[in-house]
Order: C-alpha cells, then structure tokens, then sequence
C-alpha cells in the first residue's frame, strides 16, 4: 500500500539538448527581460561570454567573480553592479556557484535568474540558498530564488574537467542519496532519486574515457537535473549538514568535500534507511553495499576519498562536529558526537566507510527509507 505524501512540483521551464544554448534569446524574451547581467566563475568567464554574444543587445555586461559558496561581498558587488546597469534580470551559466550568485540577487532584489548550467551540481532546480560571511554558511529556501528558466545543453559541458566532471557528478548523486530517505520524501521523489543516481553512476566513467562524448555528457545532465529536483523536493539530513558546515566553516572545495563525504554519511545512515539502500543497489547496479560501492567508484574514477587530500586539518574536526550538532535537522539515524567524530575522522583519512555504519534506530517521526 502507498504510504500518504505531498508533493509539490517547483514552477520552472526547462530546455534540454545539445544546442538549447541558441534558444537562450528567446527564453529570455519571454520572460519580458531586456537586459540581463551574465555571471560566471573566473573559470568560466569564456562561456560567459560565449553565452553573452548569444544574447546579443539583451545582455547588460558579464561579472566573472562568482566563487563557491557565495561570499556576502561577491553578492554585494554583483547586486550594486545589477542596479548600476540597469539589468532586469541575470543569467547564471556555470554551476552552483554561479547560479548561487544570481540566486543571492534574486533574492534581496527579485531579478529573474535564467540557469544555464555547466556543472552537474543541481542548484538550478532549487528554491534553496547559501550566503557565507565571517566563516559560516547560511542557507535557506525561497521561491524568489528559482530560476524561470533552465537550459540543459552538453555542448557547454566538454570543457568541464574530468575531474570536475566525476566530483560534480558524485556531488549530484549525493542529493539523490539524501532524498531517498527524507522524512518528506514520496513515491515520485524516490523515482526520480534512483533514475537520476543510475544515469550519473553509469555516465561518469564513459566521461572519465573520453571527455568529448556528447551522448555521456547528456546522460550526466538528464541525471544531474533529475537528483536536483529531488534536492528542490525534499529535507537535506546529515551529509548536506556536514558538507556546508565544511565549505562555509574552512573553505573547503564544494564539489570534492561532497564527494568524499557522502560515502561516509551514507554508511552511517545504511542501518536505518533499508528503502534508501534497496534503491540505490539497484541504481548502482545490484551492488550489496552502496555506500562502499560509492567510495569505490570515485577511486575508479581518480576523485580524492579523504578531508585530508582537500586541506582540512584532523585539528577542525571537533570544531565541525559542535557546528554539526548544533541545530536539530530531520535524519534517518539519531545523530551523536561520537558517531559523527567517527565519521568525520573516517573520511579524514579516506578509510572504507563501511566502518562507520552498525545498527541504530530510526528517529522518531522521520522516515527510514
């Protein structure tokens, strides 16, 4: 019998295929925009610009300043630069920080944002922001923050790195992960969660192979859009928890750092999540443990599989799990500073995740699976 659920679908257009970008004129003209700012990354300020020629009079310049999880003072200069040229809109092309950036201007200013998303990070999909200031990261939902529009296009993505690619791609599948055992999750949600772990778990190592494969790189986005809605959907839980207070509190790179944690986070929440794990052995392809298969698979595909390998000092991890534990969020798993210094220490090492499972209990009133 079908358990009861809501499930509220987010208002957006999408455009997927190679060559949506040459649609990018018109989406914009029908959301009655006239000129809008570009923003990007540094990295990517050559696609920025690329996306600013295909716009053509509508686009008011380009701001190349967007950096991971969105510092207060980048939003700050990206919004007085909007107002300055008069922009009524923005297009965000990149990944989550770029479009994180035009969230922030949506939000304080309501500027429409376009996504044209790069990366496989899913932040186009959501009503959720991140503002860091002072060294922590605020985040939230806000329906102003959606994108109107969202272009999929795989043309933009040979150029991602390879590494980039596989981190980006894993990071994506952590959302998928998270929404299979949310307390709000529902049937729809879970069909998406797996289809989009599958897609992504079998087109990374095609990309890995050969960089330039359009057919890869389009499965890497069908799946990246697919775990991003379900982000959109659904309550994150410990391993988004645990990868903000990473990022925001030391810096740490946002793709790589969910990379590395998520095969922890999931061993840990394995024993109360018996649903979430037969989903994703199916979607990783009938494997008897998906978060060891997880870690195995970024190790085939060249990812790093520790904290230390990204920076972090063994020193920051009683510091992240005071952070971690200081406001109650939904979790398959009671959550305990010593469990989480486990876990912590485990990924700080890069060891097998399978060490940091055992068996618990669900929390009440949140959902195993």
């Amino acid at each position: 019998m079908t358990r009861s659920f809501r499930y509220s679908a987010l208002p957006m257009r999408v455009v997927f295929g190679a060559g949506a970008l040459l649609g990018l004129p018109a989406e914009v003209e029908a959301l009655g925009l006239s000129r809008v700012l570009v923003l990007c990354s540094p990295e990517q300020e050559k696609v920025g610009r690329q996306v600013a020629a295909a716009l053509g009079e509508r686009a008011a310049g380009v701001l190349a300043e967007a950096r991971m999880h969105v510092p207060v003072e980048v939003a700050t200069r990206a919004r007085d630069l909007a107002r300055e040229l008069g922009a009524d809109g923005c297009v965000a092309v990149g990944g989550g920080s770029a479009i994180g950036l035009g969230k922030a201007i949506a939000l304080e200013h309501g500027l429409p944002v376009v996504a044209v998303p790069t990366t496989y990070a899913g932040s186009e999909m959501t009503t959720i922001w991140g503002l860091t200031e002072s060294g922590e990261k605020r985040t939230g939902r806000d329906e102003r923050v959606l994108p109107r529009s969202v272009l999929y296009d795989p043309e933009l993505t040979t150029s991602l790195p390879t590494r980039l690619s596989v981190t980006s791609g894993i990071n994506a599948i952590a959302h998928a992960v998270e929404g299979l055992y949310a307390p709000d999750a529902s049937p729809i949600v879970s069909l998406m969660a797996e289809e989009g772990a599958r897609a992504l778990a079998a087109a990374l190592p095609a990309i890995v192979a050969d960089g330039t494969d359009l057919e890869a790189r389009a499965q890497a986005q069908y799946g990246a859009w697919l775990c991003g809605a379900v982000l959109g959907a659904t309550t994150m839980s410990l391993h988004h928890k645990l990868c903000h207070t990473l990022g925001g509190t030391l810096d740490l790179p946002h793709a790589e750092t969910h990379t590395v944690v998520l095969p922890y986070a999931l061993a840990y929440n394995q024993p109360a999540a018996p649903q979430a794990v037969a989903a994703l052995s199916r979607a990783l392809g009938d494997v008897p443990d998906p978060a060891r298969a997880l870690w195995e698979l970024a190790g085939r595909l060249g990812a790093p599989r520790s904290l230390r390998e990204l920076g972090m000092a063994v020193d920051d991890i009683s510091r992240v799990v005071e952070i971690a534990l200081a406001s109650p969020y939904a979790n398959p798993r009671p959550l305990s500073r010593e469990g989480i210094d486990r876990l912590l220490r485990a990924a700080w090492r890069g060891d097998p995740p399978g060490a940091v499972g055992g068996t618990s209990r669900v929390l009440p009133g949140t959902s195993a699976g």
